[in-house]
C-alpha cells in the first residue's frame, strides 16, 4: 500500500489504576489506504474501540498512548498538544458513533448543529453552510433536506438520526473516518442501507474508513481488508473474503465457526471455550492459548509477533518454522494442527 491516510505503529495504550497498570492496546500496527474500509473486528474487550479512540485522541486519564506512532497522511498526530488535536479531529478526522444520541445534542436544531460544524471547520459563510448542509443530508439520503433540516434530533428515527450523524462527520471532507459499531442499534433492514451508504461516501469522496463492529455479517458486506483483535493486539489481518473463507488464526476460526449459515438446522456453529481475559490476568505467551484448541507447550511460554502469511499477517505459532513439529508449512491448513492431546 502507498502513501496510506492512517498508519499505526507498534501503538501502546494504558490505564493507571490502583490495581497496577492496564494494558488495553499492546503494539498494534496496521495501514488504512485512501477509499479503504477496513474492519476492526472481534469480543468485547478485545481492544477495538479503544484503538479507534486512540487514533481520534480521546483517551482521557487515567489511559494515556504509552507508545508507538499514529500518522494521519504521512503527519504524526499522536503528540500533538490538545489544542491542534482539536482541530484535527472533526475537520481531518470523523467520527461515527455507536449511539446517534450521543453525537446530536436535543436542545438544538439539526441545522444549527451541522452549520456550527461546517464554519468551525471550513471558510463558508452561515449561509453556503446551511445550503451545504442540506446538501449533505440528501447526499446521506434525509428525505425533503430543506425541511428536515429544522427539525430537533427526536423528530428522526433512529436511522435517520444515523444518517445525520453520518453527515456530520462529513462536513469538513475528513481524510479518515472511524465509524464505532455504527450498526448495533438499528434494523436489519436499516443496517443494510447503513452499510451501503458508508461504502459509497468512502468510494467517492476517497474516505480511508476504519469500521469498529462485532457483527462479522456487517465486515463481510462492507470491509476490504479485516484486522481480528483479541486482547488488545491483531490476532489476524487480511483481505476481508481471504479471512472470512480461510482464517488462519484459531480465534479467527472460530469467530468465523460462529457465524450462522444457510446450510440446515444439522449445521453446529462453533463455540469459542471460555472468554477474554481481564487486562490485570492477561495470560504468559499466546493471550489466546486457554481457549485454543491448537496449542502447545510454546503458546503458554513466548508470545507471538505477526507472520506474514499468504498474504495476511497472523500471530499464530502454528506459522513459526521455530515451532518444529507443529510449523503449518505450505498447504497445510489448521485442520493438520496437532491438538493438545496429540502433542503431548
Amino acid at each position: 500500500m502507498s502513501d496510506p491516510v492512517l498508519s499505526v505503529r507498534d501503538l501502546r495504550v494504558e490505564f493507571h489504576t490502583r490495581r497496577g497498570v492496564l494494558k488495553a492496546i499492546d503494539g498494534v500496527s496496521f495501514d488504512i489506504g485512501k477509499g479503504e474500509v477496513l474492519g476492526v473486528v472481534g469480543e468485547s474487550g478485545a481492544g477495538k474501540s479503544v484503538t479507534g479512540s486512540a487514533v481520534i485522541g480521546l483517551i482521557d486519564p487515567p489511559g494515556r498512548i504509552a507508545g508507538g506512532e499514529i500518522l494521519l497522511s504521512g503527519q504524526r498526530v499522536d503528540n500533538l498538544p490538545p489544542e491542534e488535536m482539536r482541530k484535527v479531529r472533526g475537520k481531518r478526522i470523523g467520527m461515527i458513533f455507536q449511539d446517534p444520541l450521543t453525537s446530536l445534542n436535543p436542545l438544538y436544531k439539526i441545522s444549527e448543529q451541522l452549520i456550527e460544524t461546517i464554519t468551525t471547520h471550513t471558510d463558508l459563510s452561515p449561509t453556503q453552510a446551511r445550503r451545504r448542509a442540506v446538501d449533505l443530508l440528501a447526499e446521506v439520503g434525509i428525505p425533503a433536506p430543506e425541511k428536515r433540516i429544522d427539525s430537533y434530533p427526536h423528530e428522526f428515527s433512529g436511522g435517520m438520526r444515523q444518517r445525520v450523524v453520518i453527515a456530520l462527520a462529513l462536513c469538513a471532507e475528513p481524510e479518515l473516518i472511524i465509524a464505532d459499531e455504527p450498526t448495533t442499534a438499528l434494523d436489519v433492514s436499516v443496517q443494510a442501507q447503513i452499510i451501503t451508504l458508508l461504502k459509497r461516501l468512502g468510494r467517492e469522496h476517497g474516505t480511508a474508513i476504519m469500521l469498529v463492529t462485532h457483527d462479522m455479517g456487517v465486515i463481510a458486506e462492507t470491509a476490504d481488508r479485516v484486522a481480528v483483535m483479541y486482547a488488545g493486539r491483531i490476532a489476524e489481518i487480511g483481505p476481508v473474503h481471504d479471512v472470512v473463507q480461510n482464517p488462519l488464526h484459531p480465534y479467527a476460526e472460530g469467530l468465523m465457526g460462529a457465524i450462522p449459515t444457510l446450510a440446515g438446522e444439522d449445521a453446529r456453529l462453533v463455540q469459542i471455550p471460555g472468554s477474554m481475559p481481564r487486562l490485570n490476568r492477561i495470560p504468559p505467551g499466546c493471550a489466546f492459548n486457554p481457549r485454543c484448541g491448537y496449542r502447545f507447550g510454546r503458546c503458554t511460554v513466548d508470545r507471538p509477533d505477526p507472520l506474514p502469511w499468504r498474504g495476511h499477517r497472523v500471530a499464530c505459532h502454528l506459522y513459526d518454522a521455530a515451532s518444529g513439529p507443529h510449523f503449518l508449512g505450505e498447504g497445510k491448513t489448521l485442520a493438520a494442527a496437532k491438538k493438545p492431546e496429540e502433542a503431548a
